[in-house]
């Protein structure tokens, strides 16, 4: 399945009563706002790639904000936080795993997920900083939900003494950064398809790990 189809069928099954020219209104949103950006798009060009009139566009939405909120709020709740959070729950759930071991399955599974859903995750990317509403959905439905399980297990880790003695909220932002930066830099700033991406991960997961270890002879 392609990700215009993962998407819409998410959305569809929100809200059960799209049109066709509704489904086509959402593509043509995803596609643009993706390659452009939120502020850089037009109403006027959706409805050309759509292949419907403009009005029909404020027709279904008010206003150009709220057609990028219903692509990515239902996507939100109902896509990718289901995906990026259920793999990294089953790490943590499990105790025989390492902290390295649990890093790696949230880096793994952050590319894992922008491989398969790169429009959308380009429009998250670069809409947050500017769209509240986007990152209280963000907030709520996926960092919220994960912030209390990782804490926990960065205690865990702790008392195990696998990493340093430092505030866990400390030590989750520095792992979550990294991460997060390894994911935008890899895959949206400098791509670069000569590199080996195992090798990357190997790397920044080394440095990451040097980094958390705490105090060396």
């Amino acid at each position: 399945m392609d990700e215009f189809s993962t998407i819409l069928d998410t959305l569809i099954d929100e809200q059960e009563s799209l049109t066709q020219k509704q489904r086509n209104i959402l593509e043509a949103a995803v596609e643009i706002f993706s390659e452009k950006g939120f502020a850089a798009t037009s109403t006027s060009e959706i409805a050309k790639k759509a292949g419907v009139a403009e009005g029909t566009i404020f027709r279904h939405y008010r206003t150009k904000q709220d057609l990028l909120l219903a692509i990515v709020a239902p996507t939100m709740a109902k896509l990718i936080g289901p995906f990026v959070l259920k793999d990294v729950f089953n790490i943590m759930d499990n105790p025989n795993h390492s902290y390295e071991s649990l890093v790696r399955a949230i880096l793994v599974n952050r590319l894992e997920f922008l491989r398969k859903n790169r429009m959308l995750a380009k429009i998250l990317i670069l809409e947050m900083p500017y769209q509240e509403e986007l990152k209280r959905q963000f907030m709520e439905h996926i960092i919220e939900k994960a912030r209390v399980r990782l804490e926990k297990a960065i205690g865990h880790y702790k008392q195990e003494g696998e990493i340093v003695e430092m505030p866990s909220q400390s030590l989750m932002r520095f792992t979550l950064s990294t991460v997060i930066g390894h994911v935008v830099f890899h895959e949206f700033l400098f791509r670069d398809p000569s590199l080996n991406e195992e090798e990357e991960v190997d790397r920044t997961m080394s440095l990451l790990m040097y980094g958390v270890k705490g105090k060396r002879e």
